[in-house]
């Protein structure tokens, strides 16, 4: 017969928790992060603004109303315009130049920079990630010309490259799709995704040599299941925490591009996705800054609610995928 060991009074029972997985342990942790999870209360909003801004909009954003140039928010002090006038209710942030309601342009405007966030992220995370693996699992010849090729982009100044291309490409047939939405996808993704390609190459190389990528050769996977389903999943920590490091990096260099002048052009149509651009809205506030400031305050203050949002994001996603963390919680 089977001995069952039945426990005393005096002994003490130890209950363990049960285990978890990384990305749940990972999850609880940035959970308990308020900036973190401030942050994506915040990027939520605004996805939901920028999707939401026909229904939420209080006025067609290219409406034109003749007579209410210029004017100051109703609840705004006098001394806040140089322009003496009175605000209207139906414009809680005022109007611009010719009478456009400034509200509902900063509302359509975020449709831009949510877009500009994500697509050419996932473009750069693409690129990045393909090259970045390729280079470090084949080693060799291929890692040196990957790796050189890397050298030569980063290279160039990112600014001074969006300038130059969308100056010389503006008018052509690429320039003109979509009001120069793709352009600006083409420049903001061809010299960003070497940082990727950078951090994916350092983590191959580490992985490629232990045991389970040898016991994946020994059974006969082949190299592209290797580096996706093997390399990849061990490299999306730190790729996470990059890309959302680098998105808001995307969203102030469009709205750079925009003050600038050189960002999307203006829609003509209320039906059109794209109509306006926060960046398009600072180089038109710089310039009534006196007459109506808000012009210029409410699409800068979106542009640093959503950057910090992200940074703060990227902060948490940090710490919560840092193995480390797991001890020391």
């Amino acid at each position: 017969m089977t001995a069952i060991a039945v426990p005393r009074p005096n002994d003490q029972i130890i209950l363990r928790k049960p285990a978890t997985s990384l990305w749940a342990d990972a999850w609880q942790r940035l959970r308990r992060n308020k900036a973190a999870m401030a942050g994506l209360v915040v990027v939520l909003l605004f996805v939901f603004v920028a999707f939401s801004a026909p229904l939420i909009a209080p006025h067609d954003p290219l409406q034109i109303n003749d007579g209410k140039g210029y004017l100051p928010p109703p609840w705004a002090p006098a001394w806040m315009s140089s322009t003496g006038r009175v605000g209207d209710a139906r414009f809680l942030l005022g109007t611009d130049s010719i009478g456009r309601d400034v509200l509902s342009r900063v509302l359509y405007g975020a449709r831009v920079s949510i877009v500009v966030a994500f697509v050419p992220t996932a473009i750069i995370l693409l690129i990045g990630v393909i090259i970045g693996l390729a280079a470090g699992y084949a080693g060799g010849r291929w890692d040196n010309f990957l790796m050189r090729a890397t050298d030569v982009v980063y290279g160039f100044p990112d600014l001074l490259f969006f300038i130059v291309v969308m100056i010389a490409l503006r008018d052509t047939p690429i320039g003109n799709f979509a009001n120069g939405l793709l352009l600006l996808f083409g420049a903001l993704a061809v010299v960003n995704w070497v940082g990727i390609a950078r951090v994916v190459r350092g983590q191959t190389l580490s992985l490629k040599e232990k045991e389970f990528i040898e016991a994946a050769r020994t059974i006969g996977a082949s190299d592209i299941q290797i580096m996706f389903r093997h390399i990849l999943p061990n490299c999306l920590a730190p790729i996470i925490v990059l890309t959302a490091f680098r998105i808001p990096g995307m969203i102030i260099t469009e709205a750079i591009l925009g003050y600038l002048g050189l960002g999307l052009r203006p829609g003509t149509n209320p039906s059109e996705f794209f109509v306006t651009s926060w960046g398009s809205m600072l180089l038109a506030g710089q310039s009534a800054l006196n007459a109506q400031p808000w012009l210029l305050l409410a699409p800068a203050i979106a542009v640093a609610l959503v950057v910090m949002a992200f940074t703060f994001i990227g902060d948490g996603l940090r710490d919560a995928l840092d193995p480390l963390m797991k001890k020391a919680g």
